[in-house]
């Protein structure tokens, strides 16, 4: 083959790789009717909950469920901010939502990022990384819920969203766990597993995640889920950042059946969830409650 032709290629594939990464890391668009068509907590038999509408500081609109859990639930102090993977929208991952509400017994946030479902814009790293901490503000600031404790989920490209949210905020002393389910090091160390060819010119991948250097700075509990039959991102991708974690507080679970998106549906998926977030709550007083504490002493001395 003649050699001008497959350098006009490479360059033709070089392009393409760099120009046009953005629509190949988010397909908002898929499945079909992804960006029109969410479908709403009633319709998984879920009663008490918001659809919201929430700003950003540059201008989007971001879509977004506040899902409250039952009564008396053991976790109604914390609220699980959901960041989903890089397709489909929020109402595809309802029944997840449910469960958690249901059996974990937490109140959960479910953002849309921007480019996705009903939220205007378009995704890229920075903007993502805007919308998660919009929706932590949000949360902070609103009445109902600036007293609760957060835990970040985060699935696939999600995880990479939550690592940077926490690893930016968790200072502050809300945050209480981080859960990170099949998500990877970083994109372009990501790049050559799904695109074998690319593997040389990676780095032109400006949309980096770079989770593998940004976990190592978390100090709160981290629970790690890896499906071990992942398709797409590879096991060891978990297995690293999991290595590479100094939090004092990690817990690994792994899944023997679980591909990169039915983990969630592996026996004890959720009850991994359960225990790991009880945990947390048996040993971290309710938010509030020990400044209230601390006030009660100091006028009575």
């Amino acid at each position: 083959m003649d050699s001008g032709y497959l350098l006009g290629l490479a360059a033709v594939f070089t392009g393409l790789l760099y120009f046009k990464q953005k629509a190949f890391i988010y397909p908002s668009h898929l499945p079909q009717n992804a960006r029109t068509e969410v479908p709403r907590p009633s319709q998984f038999g879920i009663k008490d909950f918001e659809e919201l509408m929430i700003p950003t500081n540059d201008g989007e609109k971001l879509s977004a469920f506040y899902i409250r859990a039952p009564k008396n639930a053991r976790n109604s102090g914390y609220t699980v901010i959901m960041f989903h993977g890089n397709a489909g929208n929020i109402g595809h991952r309802l029944p997840i939502a449910r469960m958690l509400i249901n059996y974990v017994g937490c109140n959960v946030f479910m953002l849309e990022y921007r480019g996705y479902g009903l939220s205007t814009g378009e995704p890229d790293e920075a903007g993502l990384n805007v919308d998660a901490q919009t929706a932590l503000d949000y949360l902070r600031d609103r009445h109902e819920t600036s007293t609760h404790r957060y835990l970040i989920y985060g699935q696939s490209l999600g995880g990479a969203v939550s690592v940077k949210l926490v690893a930016q905020n968790q200072g502050v002393g809300d945050i209480a766990g981080l859960i990170l389910e099949n998500t990877f090091l970083s994109m372009r160390k990501l790049i050559p597993s799904v695109i074998p060819m690319a593997k040389y010119i990676s780095i032109l991948c400006h949309q980096v995640w770079p989770s593998d250097t940004l976990i190592s700075t978390i100090s709160i509990p981290i629970l790690f889920l890896s499906g071990e039959q992942d398709e797409i991102v590879p096991p060891a991708h978990m297995r690293k950042l999991h290595e590479l974690a100094k939090s004092p507080k990690r817990v690994w679970k792994s899944f023997p059946g679980g591909d990169h998106n039915s983990s969630v549906l592996e026996e004890g998926y959720f009850e991994t969830i359960t225990d790991f977030v009880n945990d947390i709550s048996d040993n971290l007083p309710i938010q509030g409650v020990e400044e209230e504490e601390e006030k009660k002493k100091r006028d009575n001395e």
